[in-house]
């Protein structure tokens, strides 16, 4: 049995052999068991400190120190895939598809080949290209419209599988890359040179009128995030059932492209496993810890708790926030993603992370503000002092939302929400406008 994997980090061009995680405890116990992580002796002479993206996560600066955890590391966590592609490429590995934490292992080793970010597990890069099969195009259509030659190039190679896997989340996705034809290609088989846009497309499952709303508004949801002042990407455009999201962990350039590191807020508050939640107070004091400038994201994130609240987006799970650390020593919220009317979901979604002692669905913001700036003068940030948060330009940032709300409870059915979520939303986007703009 293999006991130890190689993380891999793009940086400058080319991929690095940066660190290994061994295991040091059964298989059969997955991501719970023991582990033994340390990083390339070459690769910490040469970077020693960072914590940007050259190092695998912030609060792992690059060094000679290693890493003994009672679990895997939560960034080898996040690489692991999850929802419906895990059942996808369990299939494709000659395991049950509802297989539990006994084979994460094996999972990891062929799933975490082309993840969100700059790192990648080697061995699971090698399964990947082992069943690559051959570089093909598509139309924009043909992939909307999931073609028969579409899904057959995809399916006979079982390539649905690996070129999604590194994403998660229960909607089948794939990464797809335009080049310079036009067409579209599985991300991995394209060479960097030839890269246009990235994508994230985002595919309609089954038949459920209540998914296929959920992701319908998801285009129109951010458009709205926009209007709220949060940090927005790039516009989402849908195609039929197929969402196309751009990538922002990828910058081209003349020189080729640049993979920025992302972890998400369970890897930055140190959160294992996928049930294990961080409290919102436990994230800002994170975000304060690391990040460039503390009283910018803390205030980029109480929007997006408040825009959460407001637009009904309960799944604010500790993987559908994360930071983007780039290669100047820049840390910071990534742009918003995910964002979406979950309280549609079948299944029911209640509202996860939560502010402690303030919220029973209705946190007060006045509050919340009081308890971010007592945590600001505690928040010891590494080999620096603790950075007090100023809470005038806090209350400032989110009293400025308060008129766009209105708007949107106004005018959302010309923003493209339809108009039975938006009734449902109205009496709550109100309350929120109305609350913020008393805050003093």
């Amino acid at each position: 049995m293999q006991e130890t994997c190689t993380i891999q980090l793009h940086a400058h061009g080319a991929w690095h052999d940066v660190a290994s995680v061994s295991l040091h405890g059964p298989e059969r116990e997955g991501w719970k068991t023991k582990t033994y992580s340390g990083y390339a002796v070459e690769w910490a002479f040469e970077h020693a400190a960072a914590v940007d993206a050259h190092a695998l996560c912030a609060s792992w600066p690059v060094g000679l120190a290693a890493l003994q955890l009672p679990h895997w590391p939560v960034f080898l966590i996040d690489m692991l895939p999850q929802g419906f592609n895990r059942q996808e490429l369990l299939r494709s590995i000659g395991q049950a598809p509802t297989a539990g934490v006994a084979v994460d292992w094996q999972l990891l080793l062929a799933g975490a080949g082309n993840p969100i970010g700059n790192l990648r597990v080697k061995e699971a890069a090698a399964w990947l290209e082992s069943n690559a099969g051959a570089r093909r195009g598509f139309m924009d259509d043909e992939v909307a419209q999931r073609g028969d030659e579409f899904s057959e190039y995809l399916a006979s190679h079982g390539l649905f599988v690996a070129g999604s896997s590194g994403v998660q989340g229960e909607w089948p996705k794939v990464l797809l890359t335009r080049a310079e034809d036009g067409l579209l290609y599985l991300d991995h088989t394209l060479p960097d040179e030839r890269a246009v846009v990235h994508y994230i497309v985002k595919f309609g499952r089954g038949t459920d009128a209540q998914l296929a709303s959920i992701l319908r508004h998801e285009a129109p949801y951010m458009d709205m995030a926009r209007l709220l002042g949060l940090r927005v990407h790039a516009p989402l455009v849908l195609r039929q059932r197929a969402l196309f999201i751009p990538r922002f962990d990828r910058q081209i350039h003349g020189a080729g492209v640049t993979r920025l590191a992302q972890e998400s807020i369970a890897t930055l508050t140190g959160m294992p496993g996928f049930e294990a939640l961080p409290s919102h107070d436990q994230v800002c004091v994170g975000l304060m810890r690391h990040c460039t400038t503390p009283q910018d994201e803390v205030l980029e994130y109480l929007k997006r708790d408040i825009a959460n609240l407001a637009l009904g987006n309960k799944d604010n799970h500790a993987r559908n926030t994360a930071i983007q650390r780039d290669f100047n020593g820049h840390l910071a919220l990534t742009p918003l993603y995910d964002f979406a009317p979950m309280y549609l979901h079948p299944d029911g979604i209640a509202r996860r992370i939560r502010w402690d002692d303030n919220d029973g669905g209705q946190p007060d913001w006045s509050r919340v503000l009081d308890r971010v700036c007592d945590l600001g003068v505690m928040a010891k940030r590494p080999g620096r002092k603790a950075v007090p948060l100023l809470r005038e330009p806090l209350v400032e940032g989110l009293k400025s939302m308060a008129p766009a709300l209105a708007r949107i409870a106004d005018e959302g059915a010309a923003m493209g929400v339809d108009a039975e979520v938006l009734n449902h939303l109205r009496p709550g986007i109100l309350a929120q406008a109305r609350q913020l703009a008393a805050l003093r």
